[in-house]
């Protein structure tokens, strides 16, 4: 473990006195980086433009292959944060890792390739502490690589209602990590993030908040910019679903969960298996393997009785190249 903000170099500036200060911040910014060099100043110029200035800055290098570029793309902010190195474990290890060190009494989460608009900060911290919430997340902008890109993240994942236990589980409110402010206090009350959970172990995290007691809420206005790469796993539809179906596993097999959360759990898992089926799909549809698409399509049928596929495994017998190129007309 070492701290960028060690330098040779001793000189007294705000970063470091504010690190050592008896007061802590107010919030802990934690941001993982795994092969984001390329990505991650506009992610640190977004938090030190916040309008609150009451927060620290976490950086935890999770053994990241691009290393030494990420490290040069580090330097200009060598004085305004932490920064933590430690062999590769995932995501919720990195965050975790953030969250031992972490001295602000709220904590926020950023991903290396997204960045926050000025007023984050501040009107999430003002609407927790408004609404008497333990934490709290707000919308996005999808920008990168997506046909998604343009649009808000709640017109394509909405957020109704009350966050409850159900509501998460039904995806009638969908969190953002990269829009989640929290008390940390309750984080580490439900033990922080699960790392064996490689894919979803954010959506695990709020669901044992919710629990244990914790409420949350959420502001529909932008308050960032969320990017999907193709790499990431935002950008893989397939890796999206299987890391829900992870996730509901662990729910099943380690919470007791009420006769009615149990049906309401099935119909998920369900829907979640015909998504699955689905993406895989399209998947084998693009790569012009027509038969396997089909085994996909039919499958999904057997899940989740949607009015299209009938029409799709129709047009995949009798033309699978005009259905390709609609499809690929609709990306």
């Amino acid at each position: 473990m070492s701290l960028m903000m060690e330098t040779a170099d001793r000189t007294e500036t705000p970063a470091r006195i504010a690190r050592h200060a008896a007061v802590p911040p107010a919030v802990s910014v934690i941001i993982p980086a795994y092969n984001v060099a390329p990505y991650i100043s506009e992610a640190l110029d977004s938090v030190l433009a916040q309008t609150f200035k009451s927060l620290e800055i976490i950086v935890i290098n999770d053994g990241s292959p691009d290393t030494p570029d990420l490290e040069r793309a580090l330097e200009p902010y060598r004085e305004h944060l932490v920064y933590l190195k430690q062999e590769n474990r995932g995501a919720a290890a990195a965050r975790n890792t953030g969250l031992y060190v972490a001295r602000g009494e709220f904590v926020a989460f950023l991903d290396a390739d997204d960045w926050w608009l000025p007023d984050f900060l501040r009107s999430q911290v003002e609407f927790i502490n408004h609404s008497q919430c333990d934490f709290a997340y707000a919308d996005a902008l999808i920008f990168g690589e997506s046909p998604l890109s343009g649009k808000t993240y709640m017109q394509t994942a909405p957020s109704k209602g009350e966050v409850t236990f159900e509501s998460l589980i039904t995806a009638r409110c969908n969190v953002i990590t990269s829009g989640v402010v929290a008390r940390r206090q309750v984080i580490l009350d439900v033990g922080l993030f699960d790392e064996e959970l490689l894919r979803a172990h954010d959506f695990d995290l709020w669901l044992r908040m919710i629990r244990h007691g914790a409420r949350a809420g959420y502001q529909k206005k932008v308050l960032l910019n969320y990017r999907v790469r193709p790499d990431s796993l935002s950008g893989n539809a397939i890796e999206q679903v299987e890391r829900e179906l992870e996730a509901y596993d662990k729910i099943e097999r380690h919470l007791e969960l009420t006769p009615d959360e149990r049906e309401m759990m099935a119909a998920e898992v369900k829907r979640l298996e015909a998504d699955l089926r689905v993406e895989r799909g399209k998947l084998h549809l693009t790569r012009e393997e027509f038969d396997s698409a089909a085994t996909e399509f039919r499958a999904a049928r057997k899940y989740h009785r949607h009015w299209k596929l009938p029409a799709v495994m129709l047009m995949l017998r009798f033309a699978p190249r005009l259905l390709l190129r609609i499809y690929r007309t609709r990306r």
